[in-house]
């Protein structure tokens, strides 16, 4: 009968079924755990005799510790601290019960067994993977797949213990260690000095951080960081910035500077570019269009640039040029670019970065910077720069994280994040719960978050206050930050004559317009939307479901209604100029639509071409070809009424 401590039974019950009183136990066992003893304590009590056989897994005289405080499934059965009192009972019971031999290395005996003689005769045997653990018991949740074959004929049990009476009886093949695992026992049982204990709790909390680079360490490097202009413009809570960033950027191959708006986080990036051009490493910055002049200013011989005598000489890149297969951007052809030749890229406001949407036709600018970019050529690490790296969920973090992972969601496995996208998940969750407490506060947030969320964060990320500069930094050196004033409310008419209309009904005014250019598709003819639909649907979440074209144009509709009401708040003036030119294109288009039928001495095909050309004017009739079914006409309608 097969036992794999899932579907078919656990081998801890089959195990406490069967161990009655005067029971004589024999064990081959690769792991043995003071949990695995725990879980069947009761039963284990009443045997007659114990014969453990345990393999030698090094060539100490003194039996390992981390082999009886378990294997890494039985952590949350450490966790609750009486690891002491077990070893205490383990210790009596072997001493009273049990002989314990060691199987040399030589020997290589690999299966594990659990035989069983019961006083009247029957016995019970099982071979397997199932080790002596609260984990190879089943008691214990793991990944781990188990193949255990229960035996209960007389000839196959009497065939077990006759090959573990071979091994045991072999004294060039074993030796005793009972005394060994007893001294190991009492020394987990044994009261631990307190110093000794709090010397432990500093090093695994700091131990991570005990080689981390340090300015002192930078200037060792030789790379002459110290010597440049941009290093000495730092404050100094800027240099532990960048010291930080460096030692992730070497550590795991990735960092998020998340300081506050402010803070000087282009400056903190520059020195590190710096830092890595002195390395003679080729440095890629992507930022969104309007800041490039910021970045490029860095690069030029020019006497605003604070920094010329630096020489940068990075190169700079659109976030929307990793869409474009060709032309220019800036003095970079993009179409004959080596994009995987980028030993850091630097991405400004890495935030426009937390979600991959799906492409209809070529690629994303997320696809193409992680497959071209950083998967593709040389290692490439990645620092990311971003006030606002989550805005609306914790998981935002996700696809920017993957940047530094290259996608691989169990990259810091050993760190003891097992899954990336878990650790977000979960800790998402927990938020979402926290939100319904009531009262809420930040130390009930911070108790219910998950450790490797905080984990991740302190791996990966920087992110500092003014708060935080103020209390750890000496603020002489930059001087106080501006204080901000409370805020006042204040409620005003929009004017003083009471003529303007109520915010109410201008808001229904605008809900009636039906800004039908931004929903040509609404408008085409019945026999014409399954070819559009295979035009522009998308499919997402792998083709499990589909984004219509006319539900996106719908959702910008609506985008485009709050925004009128937007252009309003920020200016009655605006407002009125928008509606103007809005106003205008229909009056234009109707007056077009109108004319259609009298424009005498053309064909349709010129008329068409009139109508639909800047000021009238001729176009070419390929330009226009197949257009006679006037299906187009759709896409120009302005405000016209909904069709029922």
């Amino acid at each position: 009968m097969l036992i794999d401590n899932r579907k078919t039974g656990k081998v801890g019950d089959e195990i406490k079924q069967h161990l009655q009183t005067d029971t004589r136990l024999s064990v081959i066992s690769a792991l043995f755990s003071l949990y695995g003893y725990q879980t069947l304590k009761q039963q284990l009590e009443q045997c007659a005799a114990v014969k453990l056989l345990l393999p030698q897994t090094s060539s100490d005289t003194l039996f390992p510790l981390q082999n009886l405080t378990g294997d890494r499934y039985e952590l949350h059965r450490r966790n609750q601290l009486i690891q002491a009192a077990i070893a205490r009972q383990c210790a009596d019971w072997l001493q009273n019960s049990a002989e314990v031999r060691q199987i040399r290395k030589e020997a290589g005996v690999s299966q594990n067994l659990f035989h069983l003689q019961q006083p009247d005769g029957n016995a019970l045997a099982i071979q397997g993977n199932a080790s002596f653990t609260s984990t190879g018991f089943g008691y214990s949740e793991s990944d781990q797949y188990f193949m255990n074959m229960k035996i209960t004929e007389p000839q196959g049990t009497a065939a077990m213990l006759e090959w573990f009476n071979a091994i045991w009886n072999d004294h060039h093949a074993t030796t005793d260690i009972k005394q060994q695992v007893l001294q190991q026992l009492n020394h987990l049982a044994s009261d631990q000095p307190s110093e000794l204990i709090y010397l432990l709790t500093l090093y695994h909390l700091f131990s991570g951080s005990l080689d981390e680079l340090t300015e002192e360490r930078i200037i060792k490097s030789k790379t002459g960081i110290h010597q440049t202009t941009v290093w000495n413009k730092l404050y100094k809570f800027q240099r532990d910035g960048v010291m930080g960033a460096i030692d992730k950027l070497e550590r795991y191959n990735g960092c998020i500077i998340a300081d506050s708006v402010g803070l000087g986080k282009t400056f903190e990036a520059l020195a590190v570019i710096k830092y890595y051009e002195l390395r003679n490493d080729r440095v890629l910055v992507l930022c969104p269009k309007k800041l490039r002049e910021n970045w490029s200013l860095y690069t030029l011989n020019d006497r605003r640039n604070l920094l010329a005598d630096d020489r940068f000489n990075y190169d700079i890149l659109n976030h929307t040029d990793l869409t474009r297969t060709g032309g220019f951007s800036g003095d970079i052809n993009l179409a004959t670019l080596n994009w995987g030749n980028y030993d850091l890229i630097v991405i400004d406001e890495s935030h426009n970065f937390r979600n991959t949407p799906d492409a209809k036709e070529g690629i994303t600018r997320y696809g193409r910077l992680m497959n071209e970019v950083i998967r593709n050529g040389v290692k490439t690490k990645v620092l990311m720069l971003s006030a606002t790296p989550v805005n609306n969920r914790m998981n935002d973090l996700k696809n920017q994280v993957a940047f530094i992972t290259e996608g691989n969601d169990s990259a810091y496995k050993e760190e003891g994040i097992a899954s990336i996208e878990q650790s977000l998940r979960r800790a998402q969750t927990r938020f979402n719960d926290w939100l319904s407490e009531s009262p809420r506060t930040t130390e009930s947030l911070m108790r219910s978050l998950n450790f490797d969320y905080f984990k991740l964060l302190d791996m990966l990320t920087i992110a500092r206050s003014r708060k935080h500069i103020e209390k750890y930094y000496d603020i002489s050196e930059i001087g106080q930050f501006p204080q901000r004033l409370k805020p006042q409310n204040i409620k005003a008419d929009i004017d003083t004559l009471g003529n303007y209309p109520p915010l109410k009904e201008i808001n229904n005014t605008i809900r009636r317009l039906h800004l039908s250019a931004y929903s040509p598709i609404k408008y085409l003819r019945n026999d014409k939307r399954a070819e559009y639909s295979r035009k522009y649907d998308i499919q997402v979440k792998g083709g499990k479901s589909v984004f219509r074209q006319e539900d996106r144009e719908q959702s910008l509709i609506h985008l485009m209604r709050v925004n009128l009401l937007k252009r309003m708040e920020s200016s009655i003036n605006s407002f009125a100029l928008t509606l103007q030119k809005l106003l205008n294109a229909v009056e234009q288009l109707l007056h077009r639509l109108d004319s259609y039928q009298g424009i005498s001495g053309k064909s349709q095909q010129q008329s068409t071409e009139s109508l639909f050309s800047r000021g009238g004017t001729q176009l070419s009739g390929d330009h226009y070809h197949g257009l006679d079914d006037f299906e187009v006409v759709s896409y120009l309608i302005l405000l016209s009424p909904q069709p029922n």
